[in-house]
């Protein structure tokens, strides 16, 4: 079992395997995108399958796999079916934009991935499409369906609320009645940079005070909004009885409904005390915080090292993980440098 000098047991290794995107999100890149990395900056699939392999014998069993956007990346497929076969590690897991999970989602399930998450910030057409500047929700809500019709389980969107987006959080609650999705609203985070645009200007330029939206609120609207509508009394689901997963969410259930409402609050409410996460970024940087920019030089290990430093250099991030986040506002790289 892997333990931080805190006492905090680390059992989850988020690996971006690519920082490039096929959208360009008004909250996770700049207006003018970013630089991609080169080809050998970015770490092999061979490389990420070693340090995975090297971290599952140091006590991580859950991985979920992130970008940029990962179904990009050529050979995905066959990378998640050697990583079950590496580490022997079945907890694998990987967040999409699903705007092309409708085209793998049945190799990927017949690689072994059962679990998905979706990242989808409005049901509205045109607003989908200007905040990802030129994505068509119905691509991503086609992903959705291909995730269900192939057994994937659990089936989770991740909805990043903004105040200046106007989103309507009660479709989002609608979708779970019926279907067993589970919708976690997360708290909009101060990754990248700080600006001084709201996420509906053009110029949107980073993060704003006045586009944070506690989970106190999130919940009382969905609360409010949810009885006028006539689907009941908003309940919290104990912990057993949640959906799978290895994060923070506190969820939620309306009455007989088949899916859940969760909430992420990296700020109100913050959770550093239970983090249990590791991050790689695609070009090999092991980060201890997602807000902290302080970064461990895996690449170069991994290049140079033997299986022994490569364990060494996991041992220190352990070691250098800090208490918490402090609310620091802004990184130096911006969400999809990362990992998302």
């Amino acid at each position: 079992m892997a333990t931080d000098a805190f006492g905090r047991r680390i059992d989850y290794l988020r690996i971006s395997v690519t920082d490039r995107c096929n959208l360009r999100c008004v909250y996770c890149m700049p207006p003018g995108g970013i630089d991609w990395k080169e080809h050998d900056q970015v770490l092999s699939f061979e490389e990420i399958e070693r340090f995975a392999r090297i971290s599952a014998e140091e006590g991580i069993s859950k991985i979920r796999l992130t970008g940029g956007e990962p179904l990009v990346r050529l050979g995905i497929v066959d990378h998640v079916r050697r990583l079950r076969e590496t580490t022997g590690i079945e907890a694998i897991a990987l967040t999409t934009n699903g705007t092309l999970l409708a085209r793998y989602a049945k190799d990927l399930a017949e690689a072994g991935l059962k679990r998905i998450n979706i990242s989808l910030d409005t049901l509205e057409p045109e607003t989908y499409s200007r905040i990802t500047r030129g994505g068509r929700l119905e691509d991503v809500l086609a992903g959705m369906e291909a995730a269900f019709a192939v057994g994937m389980d659990p089936v989770k969107l991740n909805v990043v609320v903004v105040r200046s987006l106007d989103q309507d959080l009660l479709g989002f609650a609608r979708m779970t009645v019926d279907r067993p999705v589970h919708v976690r609203f997360i708290e909009y985070m101060p990754v990248g940079d700080v600006g001084e645009h709201s996420c509906t200007s053009a110029e949107a330029d980073g993060w704003t005070e006045a586009d944070h939206v506690s989970t106190d609120e999130i919940l009382e609207r969905i609360t409010v909004e949810g009885e006028a509508a006539g689907l009941g009394v908003l309940a919290p689901v104990a912990r057993d009885d949640a959906p799978g997963g290895w994060g923070p969410a506190m969820y939620y259930r309306f009455p007989g409904a088949a899916g859940t409402l969760g909430v992420i609050a990296p700020l109100s409410h913050h959770f550093c005390g239970e983090c249990n996460r590791l991050r790689l970024t695609a070009d090999g940087g092991l980060r201890t915080c997602l807000f902290s920019d302080a970064e461990l030089d895996v690449r170069t290990v991994l290049r140079t090292g033997t299986d022994e430093d490569v364990r060494a250099l996991i041992h220190r991030a352990l070691d250098s993980k800090p208490e918490g986040h402090n609310q620091q506002h802004g990184t130096v790289r911006y969400m999809s440098q990362i990992g998302g």
